[in-house]
């Protein structure tokens, strides 16, 4: 199954990369962007068929490694 993981900044945390991205946008004639924020994608194949397990382990994975929860938030989807 897979695990795709979502990591973004947490609400109220300056993303200094989001605004340079739509400083940029504007200055290439999209007008209408009015912010934009900047996160990653983790994809993670992982060996078994118990979905909520998966979920469980890869939630630790973010807690520990993928995520610095201090400043990030994070969203964990299961496909099989």
């Amino acid at each position: 199954m897979k695990a795709i993981v979502t990591v973004g900044l947490k609400t109220g945390v300056l993303d200094v990369q989001g605004k340079a991205v739509a400083t940029a946008l504007k200055g290439l004639g999209f007008d209408a962007v009015r912010s934009a924020r900047v996160g990653k994608v983790i994809e993670l194949d992982i060996v078994g068929s118990d979905a909520a397990a998966a979920e469980a382990d890869v939630k630790a994975m973010c807690e520990t490694l993928l995520a610095n929860t201090v400043i990030e938030s994070y969203r964990v989807e299961i496909k099989s």
